[in-house]
């Protein structure tokens, strides 16, 4: 019986016969034009190309300048380099972070050297040039569990076992098998975009992203991020986290608050000693706090003003959300809608001018934003004393056009965001993008109204204004805060779980709340009581003893 593909600004035809990703895309796009295109929405789901459909379908091709398809080609270029290091080295990796747009990855058994980096980057390149399939196989759950055991992949194979997910998807390139929620490109011929680093004991993997798409943005190692990572480490160390397995493990021994008070415990040693820092810089008038959506930056800004005053410093806030424009003045986007995340959307006159009388010891009084009327009305008086500390937070509170009217030894910058977790399994880490999102998720719905929908549909744009007007000021920052907990996610999962069920099918985020319902099955789910009511968690889920 014939069926009808809508393909989205192209043709729209018929089959009497199953058909593929790859024979659509064929018909419907000229040879030469999709060798970006990565995979396929079908129907609002995200697919293989190798995705067979029956059935009247609407389909939109998705490419590498789409969050969606460079989130594909990354998770294939993994992949890829997993491969070269088994065939080339004979050699297991793990995924350790990001790092300016790249991610960190070191061996299992020691440190990666130039020759081996030199060895590896040959075999990725010959992989590619062989253009060798990703083939998706549907097997049941005890089969994949022993495929996994076989490859030495244990810990794979567990979390099969805590996912309970019956059957999987699986792929195999060449005689190597791979676990992964979502799709990969068609083959490894697709991945020709890409380089290796050495770094420290191991090597970061580089990428395009949205806004490099045909080149690899500079890499910019930061000595700052460095040190997050390392403490990390020895986080990971003392917890006894390594992968999803071992918190699973912890969740099942019932260790749970131990996890959740260690994880606090780290943060509070963290913020006393950025607290040292600021108080031994005596000239130091001005904390600027920034970080992108979702960081937890409202909690971080309450939490160091009290160990602030520990040290005998007074502390005084200052929004810079209540430094917009009123709203005919903010700038539009490309689209013509109202663009909250450039700097421009501030009152920088106003801001620079009050800052400079509050450094002379003058008395301001500062604006409070209605966002419902959209305009500025007068806010709280605010005078610096002798032992007063001005603590700024926003987005853009390390843009220098914020700050101008601060000396440099008079202020420290803080840059606020989840920076790293716990992995999935050695290849699949978890996305810190992800862990933000799913903050946000929760957050909208408690507070905003707001639906998930809505949520995943501005969900691009915030990613995309981070990216150009917050994450390229981090390197500025005196001071660097993870954010992340290592339980958040178990926390997190009973809230997004039935949030991301209410997106109806027909929407066109459906295929990234089905995304991210696939990730967070494999997620352990705790209580929340025991969680302090001081945590930045709680900036997200509620029970917060801060006004968030």
């Amino acid at each position: 019986m014939a069926f009808t593909i809508e393909v989205v600004d192209g043709p729209v035809f018929s089959s009497d016969v199953p058909i593929t990703g790859k024979a659509v895309l064929s018909e419907a796009v000229p040879d030469g034009t999709n060798k970006n295109i990565v995979a396929w929405r079908v129907n609002n789901y995200l697919r293989p190309l190798d995705w067979v459909i029956e059935d009247d379908s609407r389909v939109v091709f998705v490419d590498t300048s789409s969050f969606e398809g460079m989130d594909v080609y990354r998770r294939s270029l993994s992949f890829l380099l997993a491969l070269a290091c088994k065939k080339g080295l004979s050699k297991d990796i793990y995924a350790r972070h990001s790092i300016s747009e790249g991610c960190y990855w070191e061996f299992l058994d020691g440190e990666v050297s130039e020759e081996e980096i030199v060895a590896i980057k040959a075999m990725m390149a010959e992989l590619v040039e062989r253009d060798l399939p990703f083939i998706r196989k549907i097997v049941s759950l005890d089969k994949a569990r022993r495929v996994f055991e076989r490859q030495g992949s244990g810990e794979v194979a567990r979390l099969f076992q805590w996912g309970a997910v019956d059957p999987v998807e699986l792929y195999r390139c060449a005689d190597m098998y791979g676990y992964f929620y979502a799709p990969l490109a068609p083959s490894t011929g697709f991945l020709k975009l890409y380089d290796l680093k050495k770094l420290g004991p191991g090597m970061v993997l580089q990428f395009p992203t949205v806004s490099h798409p045909a080149s690899l943005p500079p890499f910019r190692a930061s000595k700052n991020l460095s040190g997050v990572f390392l403490d990390y480490a020895n986080w990971l160390e003392v917890l006894g986290l390594r992968t999803m397995d071992s918190l699973h493990k912890k969740v099942a021994e019932g260790k749970t608050n131990e996890l959740i008070l260690l994880s606090e415990a780290f943060h509070s040693n963290r913020l006393g000693r950025i607290a040292d820092e600021i108080v031994s810089r005596t000239k130091v008038k001005v904390v600027a706090i920034a970080g992108p959506s979702g960081s937890g930056k409202t909690t971080f800004s309450e939490r160091l003003k009290i160990q602030l005053l520990v040290f005998g410093r007074n502390p005084v806030t200052l929004a810079m959300d209540n430094y917009f424009v009123d709203r005919e003045n903010t700038p539009r986007d490309e689209e013509g809608n109202y663009d909250f995340e450039v700097v421009e959307a501030l009152d920088l006159e106003l801001l620079e001018e009050q800052l400079g009388r509050l450094l002379a010891g003058e008395e301001v009084v500062t604006p409070r934003f209605d966002f419902i009327e959209g305009r500025k009305k007068p806010g709280k008086k605010i005078k610096l004393g002798p032992r007063d500390v001005l603590i700024m937070e926003g987005i853009h509170g390390l843009n220098a056009k914020v700050t101008c009217a601060v000396p440099k030894d008079e202020k420290y910058g803080i840059f606020v965001s989840p920076l790293t977790g716990v992995n999935f399994d050695n290849h699949n880490r978890t996305s810190t993008t992800d862990n933000r999102l799913l903050r946000r998720l929760v957050r909208d719905s408690r507070t905003r109204g707001h639906s998930a929908e809505a949520t995943l549909l501005m969900w691009p744009k915030v990613i995309r204004g981070s990216m150009q007007y917050v994450f390229p000021y981090q390197k500025r920052a005196d001071a660097m805060f993870n954010s992340s907990l290592p339980y958040e996610l178990p926390a997190l999962r009973a809230y997004v779980d039935p949030i991301l069920h209410t997106v109806p099918e027909a929407s066109p985020v459906y295929g990234e709340a089905q995304r991210l319902l696939s990730m967070v099955k494999y997620v352990p789910m705790i209580p929340t009581e025991n969680i302090p009511n001081n945590s930045i968690i709680r900036e997200f889920i509620g029970g917060s003893c801060f006004d968030v």
